[in-house]
């Protein structure tokens, strides 16, 4: 065989990498893996999903008080999906400044769940062009079709609380969503109706994050979400929505 004229493996005299050479090695190595990750997560956080903490008490018990949700950033959503969307009118009042600087960084990047103040989440009722009342039986009605909210209301020591008390009577117009929470406490959504032409009341359609997936935490409350049956039983729309919200009728009393 034909010599290659090299050695197969290093003289054994040969100086070895020092401590300090292997672990400037090891930090290197490991910051690429760091900073992988961190794009990673924030592609992730960006484009496909991000987790939110739940504040409030709006949404019992569909939600409960610091559940962790999982919420999709691709798919849409669509009626009877619970929905994360940035505050469109200031309902939240101002916002509160987060001064923890690493946990601001770590919710950016997705490692943390967002805990800002400064989004909301409700179930989307009411598509752009879809009629949506209060009819006289106190039922929330959608497009003709009254709503059976049994299945996600608010109940106390086993007795439901209808949230629907303002009486309400409008039509989404394009661009946005009208939605409600599952509380009779919190009828903020048909009191803001009261208020001009009722447009403070929707929700426009590019401020809406995503669709909740599920509740991720805490492990005893793990599981996902599914549009109530009761939605599949209404109609679209029978005209295109209007330009701006046609407020049919809506009584004070909030």
């Amino acid at each position: 065989m034909a010599d290659s004229g090299h050695d197969a493996h290093p003289p054994a005299d040969a100086p070895r990498p020092g401590a300090g050479h292997r672990a400037l090695r090891w930090l290197i190595e490991a910051a690429v893996i760091l900073v992988g990750a961190v794009v990673i997560a924030t592609l992730l956080r960006t484009f496909v999903a991000q987790m939110f903490v739940i504040p409030s008490t709006s949404m019992e018990n569909t939600l409960q008080v610091h559940d962790r949700i999982l919420v999709a950033k691709f798919g849409g959503f669509q009626r009877g999906d619970v929905v994360v969307f940035e505050d469109p009118g200031n309902w939240l009042g101002p916002p509160e400044p987060n001064t923890d600087g690493l946990a601001r960084a770590l919710e950016f990047v997705g490692v943390l769940p967002d805990s800002g103040t400064g989004h909301l989440v409700k179930r989307a009722v009411g598509m752009p062009g879809d009629h949506v009342r209060l009819n006289d039986q106190g039922l929330i009605e959608v497009n003709g079709a009254a709503l059976d909210e049994a299945a996600y209301l608010y109940a106390r020591d086993g007795v439901q609380v209808a949230p629907a008390t303002v009486p309400f009577d409008i039509v989404v117009p394009q661009g946005h969503i009208f939605v409600m929470g599952t509380t009779a406490t919190t009828p903020r959504t048909r009191c803001r109706l009261a208020n001009g032409d009722g447009s403070i009341a929707l929700v426009p359609v590019d401020k809406v994050v995503g669709a909740a997936v599920a509740i991720v935490s805490p492990l005893e409350r793990l599981s996902t979400f599914s549009v109530p049956d009761s939605f599949d039983d209404v109609p679209d729309a029978d005209a295109p929505p209007p330009e701006r919200a046609e407020l049919i009728n809506v009584e004070p009393g909030c």
